[in-house]
């Protein structure tokens, strides 16, 4: 009988993934509820705190260092991905030709991302150092500038050198992604299209693009949760300064959390990004794996 309940392929699948069910419900569901809980109360490290309703948000929605936070992790989300994407598939298109010494290629670029965060964030405070930067060195050499440029004291000047560290990080995973995405894609296609006398361009405009849509939709969402809930680069590189010019959400959760104690409107400040997050995942499902012009239409 209980052989017989075995040849079920329902059941076993239920029983296989029963582990990976437990474990996410754990790590995942139970910090994610307690969480919400703690951004309605006013928890303090060492005491459980009281119900405050929506207080913690209210506060804030006015708090200018908050909406300095929000305003700051959009830009870097929005430039760094924008970035990732254009250069990533650009060197996915570039490997996907055949190259000498292409596996080699192919491993060199995953670098940036199999290197741990913490010590790319480490090795790119050292190129931004102001006295011993080695990119200011190189720029003096050749007389572009007279002095040593303070990358990481100046507001911009932050903001854009944290900007360009995620973007050299996070450039492998979009330009390996769509690399096996683009292998996918049959020559066949290509070489009808270079029958009718289609251009390069045109090749990728119209064959190469639709096609790649729902990986560029997938690899997209991914980058976008990635880069919005970024920590560590940004924690390791500059702390949130200069007078918080690099300051994220979730570099301030943490700060008000951890360092400040106050654990209620950390855990609200962290629960805040959900609603941004959700937004990606729907305008990825909604705006480009279902538009009408990737299934042969106009639209």
């Amino acid at each position: 009988m209980l052989s017989h309940r075995f040849d079920n392929s329902n059941l076993l699948g239920w029983i296989f993934m029963a582990p990976a069910a437990v474990l996410l419900l754990f790590f995942l569901t139970y910090p994610l509820g307690l969480g919400v809980w703690l951004g309605f109360t006013d928890t303090t490290i060492g005491s459980d705190g009281r119900w405050i309703g929506l207080s913690n948000y209210a506060y804030l929605v006015g708090d200018p260092i908050s909406r300095l936070a929000l305003f700051n992790t959009i830009l870097y989300t929005v430039v760094a991905c924008a970035f990732k994407f254009v250069l990533g598939l650009w060197l996915a298109v570039l490997l996907n030709h055949k190259l000498r010494m292409q596996s080699f290629f192919r491993s060199v670029i995953m670098l940036p991302w199999i290197v741990p965060t913490a010590l790319s964030a480490l090795a790119f405070w050292w190129m931004y150092d102001p006295q011993f930067s080695i990119i200011s060195w190189v720029l003096v050499k050749f007389g572009l500038i007279d002095h040593y440029i303070d990358f990481l004291g100046d507001p911009w000047m932050a903001r854009l050198s944290v900007v360009i560290a995620n973007i050299w990080r996070g450039i492998p995973f979009f330009a390996i992604t769509l690399l096996a995405g683009l292998q996918t894609i049959s020559p066949t296609l290509y070489e009808a299209a270079a029958i009718d006398g289609v251009t390069p361009w045109q090749q990728f405009r119209y064959v190469t693009l639709p096609l790649l849509t729902p990986i560029i939709a997938v690899v997209a969402t991914f980058s976008v949760l990635f880069t919005f809930t970024d920590f560590q680069l940004v924690y390791v590189l500059t702390r949130g300064g200069p007078v918080n010019a690099t300051q994220l959400m979730t570099t301030l959760s943490y700060q008000q959390a951890i360092s400040g104690g106050a654990l209620g409107e950390g855990s609200a400040l962290a629960i805040m990004m959900v609603p941004f997050l959700l937004a990606s995942v729907l305008f990825s499902y909604f705006g480009l794996q279902r538009r009408a012009w990737q299934r042969g239409g106009d639209k």
